[in-house]
């Protein structure tokens, strides 16, 4: 079976660029005023609405999914640059160039993919800067499951609207979740916060719009003028709302919920009017780029900037933000070179 993932939406690298720089200075010192957990979101956004629709194209065009295949595809994707980084902070912590501890129940974790539930029930002993991998467990979970679930669907032969209205009622489902938790339960943030079960509805939001309303691949029930004019700034207008409204209950249960459908607009505005306003800054090529070393980066970063704060610790933060950031980059290139980019040419052969 061909590989039906062969389709490039060039503003989507530079959305990746615009999330990892959110999540970037965030982690570089600036968390009180830019929502790295937002990055997140948009990271989740995307990797539920590209997977969807290549398994979508997949199905339409075979009537069937080919699991060895996607698996393989995902593994391939994820796990080489992800098990280098991995052990190359651990090597390094051994050494002594990083501080820390390695403590071996945390980094089975990190490689078995569950670090996400070991920081709520145990927490500790992770090389540092390696905490980002949490939201990689989440989408790995993701991957584990969905497939089954689309194509259960498919079979079914349910209609886009209703595969939508499906992926909708999950979401909703964990948003109550999410209230059980917080205002019946009273449990810590970081339950909901790094859950699966309280996560993936940011993935599921991305799957609703890709079965249906999918700017690539169907016809938009709206004028191009009302998507600009009433979505967009709709959509906008919900982000503020969910930055800007404090109250920690509401941050852990319905600011979640809030983004994934202001994301809605945004991501069918940025796909269908790839040159309209700020939009065309997604398509600019250095942007696109640095979309292109995302993951690398996301990898990298955290730990970078650990590293830049202890070997610099008298130098002024946004002078040490700038140096991991041009780190980071090096770092990531030289990941995207000699590991990712092979191993797609490998992918793409296996396809």
């Amino acid at each position: 079976m061909s590989d039906s993932s062969k389709f490039y939406i060039p503003s989507l690298d530079g959305m990746r660029t615009v999330a990892f720089l959110i999540v970037f200075l965030a982690h570089a010192g600036l968390s009180k005023i830019v929502p790295g957990g937002f990055g997140v979101t948009v990271f989740f956004f995307l990797s539920g609405y590209l997977i969807t629709t290549i398994l979508r194209r997949e199905y339409d065009r075979y009537q069937n999914l080919d699991f060895k295949s996607f698996y393989l595809r995902r593994a391939l994707r994820i796990w080489p640059p992800f098990y280098f980084v991995l052990l190359l902070g651990v090597t390094l912590t051994f050494l002594g160039f990083l501080e820390g501890q390695i403590y071996l129940p945390a980094f089975l974790s990190q490689v078995l993919h569950y670090a996400n539930y070991y920081f709520i029930f145990i927490g500790g002993g992770i090389t540092i800067g390696s905490g980002v991998y949490w939201s990689l467990a989440v989408e790995e979970h993701f991957y584990l499951l969905f497939p089954f679930l689309y194509l259960a669907l498919r079979k079914l032969r349910l209609s886009p609207q209703k595969q939508m209205l499906i992926f909708w009622g999950l979401c909703l489902a964990v948003l109550l979740w999410r209230c059980v938790l917080i205002y019946g339960l009273g449990v810590d943030s970081s339950r909901t916060f790094y859950g699966s079960d309280t996560r993936i509805d940011g993935i599921l939001f991305g799957c609703a719009l890709a079965v249906n309303g999918n700017p690539m691949m169907d016809s938009q029930p709206w004028s191009n003028r009302i998507w600009k004019l009433f979505f967009l700034p709709l959509g906008i207008a919900l982000l503020l709302f969910s930055f800007l409204y404090r109250s920690p209950e509401f941050q852990e249960t319905f600011r979640y919920t809030i983004q994934g459908i202001a994301l809605y607009p945004i991501f069918v505005t940025a796909i269908l009017f790839p040159n309209w306003g700020l939009f065309r800054w997604l398509n600019l090529g250095w942007m696109r780029f640095i979309g292109l070393l995302s993951y690398s980066l996301y990898l990298v970063h955290h730990t970078v900037i650990y590293a830049v704060h202890m070997y610099l610790p008298q130098v002024h933060k946004a002078i040490q933000g700038g140096i991991a950031l041009l780190i980071s980059f090096g770092l990531a290139y030289a990941i995207y070179k000699f590991i990712e980019f092979p191993v797609a040419q490998l992918r793409k052969k296996l396809s």
